[in-house]
C-alpha cells in the first residue's frame, strides 16, 4: 500500500511549473501547493483532483519511454500502431491504478535528498515518511525531453517500477502474444473503470 501511496503522490505533486532547472525543482516545486489544494478539497472535489492528476503526470512522466523501457525487446517487435495502442493502455493504467490510491493519501511527509546529473539523466532521491515513521526510499529516473525534464521510472525501495511490469508484459508476451497483453490490459483498464 504504501507504495502505491508513494508512487501515486509523485505523480499528483510534481506539477507543472517547468520552467525549474534542476530535476529535484521538476519534481519538487509544486508539492506544497498540490498538498494544500488536496488538503483544501472535499469529498465532492474527487473529478477536479482526478483531472488534475491526469494533466499533471501526462506533463510530467514520459510515459512512451516508460513504455518502451517497460516492453523491452518487444517494443521494436511491435508495430507502430501496437506500440501506440499500448502507450495509451500504460498510461491510462497507471493513471487509474494510482488515483484511487491518493485519495487514502494522509498528509505523510517527504523529504528530499541528493540529485545526481550525468548529461540528460538524473536521479533524484526522495523519502516519503510513514505515519509510523517508516522511511520508504522513493528514487526518480528522469531524462531530458525537450526542455525539460521528465520521469521515465520510479524506484520505491529499491524496486523498479517500470522493471516490475517489464517482467509482467514479458511473461505474458512469450507465454501468449502481444495482442495478449493488449487484450488483457483493455480488460484491466476497464475493471479499474468500473470501480470509479
Amino acid at each position: 500500500m504504501r507504495i502505491f501511496v508513494a508512487l501515486g503522490l509523485v505523480m499528483l505533486v510534481a506539477g507543472t511549473a517547468f520552467a525549474s532547472t534542476t530535476p529535484t525543482d521538476t519534481i519538487r516545486g509544486q508539492v506544497d501547493h498540490v498538498l494544500r489544494s488536496a488538503a483544501a478539497s472535499g469529498p465532492g472535489d474527487v473529478e477536479r483532483r482526478r483531472a488534475e492528476f491526469r494533466r499533471v503526470a501526462n506533463a510530467l512522466f514520459d510515459f512512451t519511454e516508460m513504455s518502451r523501457r517497460a516492453l523491452g525487446q518487444h517494443w521494436s517487435e511491435s508495430t507502430p500502431t501496437d506500440r501506440d495502442a499500448f502507450v495509451r493502455l500504460f498510461r491510462e493504467l497507471m493513471a487509474r491504478a494510482y488515483m484511487g490510491k491518493l485519495d487514502k493519501y494522509s498528509g505523510e511527509p517527504i523529504t528530499w535528498g541528493g540529485e545526481r546529473v550525468d548529461g540528460d539523466q538524473a536521479v533524484v532521491e526522495s523519502q516519503v515518511i510513514t505515519s509510523k515513521g517508516t522511511r520508504v526510499p522513493v528514487e526518480y529516473r528522469l531524462h531530458k525531453m525537450n526542455d525539460r525534464w521528465a520521469v521515465y521510472d520510479i524506484y520505491v525501495e529499491g524496486v523498479s517500477l517500470v522493471g516490475s511490469y517489464r517482467s509482467q508484459f514479458d511473461k505474458i508476451i512469450r507465454t501468449e502474444s502481444f495482442t495478449s497483453l493488449l487484450k488483457r490490459l483493455r480488460e484491466k483498464e476497464q475493471a479499474l473503470a468500473a470501480d470509479r
